[in-house]
């Protein structure tokens, strides 16, 4: 994963920098195909904030996290967006696969409660 990263008010570190690339290189993983990362980190006052902006074989993930603590704040956001991964992977699968569901097979039948050809309302 090719990961950027931008420090606003903040001084970049080494170990900052480290974190976010192991931490990130792990969502790699569960990509197929090479992903692009912008990462900001930034702090106001006593928020510490990360944003990311991920983009993979035509697919778009934003996340941003804040907490007192830059390192939690990168692990939640990290578990956000693993998340917002496998949602997107599997939804991608069952589209691919053809699982859809039918309105008609899954649709309620008008006028069954009534003997009418018309839905009543009420």
């Amino acid at each position: 994963m090719q990961i950027s990263l931008t420090f606003k008010k903040i001084d970049p570190s080494d170990p900052l920098k480290s974190y976010v690339q192991e931490k990130f290189d792990r969502l790699d993983k569960m990509l197929d195909k090479p992903a692009k990362a912008h990462v900001v980190l930034s702090v106001e006052k006593i928020r510490h904030i990360v944003e990311i902006n991920l983009s993979c074989d035509g697919f778009r993930i934003h996340g941003k996290e804040a907490s007192e603590n830059m390192y939690a704040s990168i692990d939640t956001l990290a578990d956000k967006l693993k998340l917002q991964v496998k949602k997107n992977k599997e939804k991608l699968r069952r589209h691919l696969a053809g699982d859809k569901q039918s309105i008609k097979s899954t649709g309620t039948e008008f006028g069954t409660s009534n003997g009418l050809d018309v839905p009543s309302y009420g």
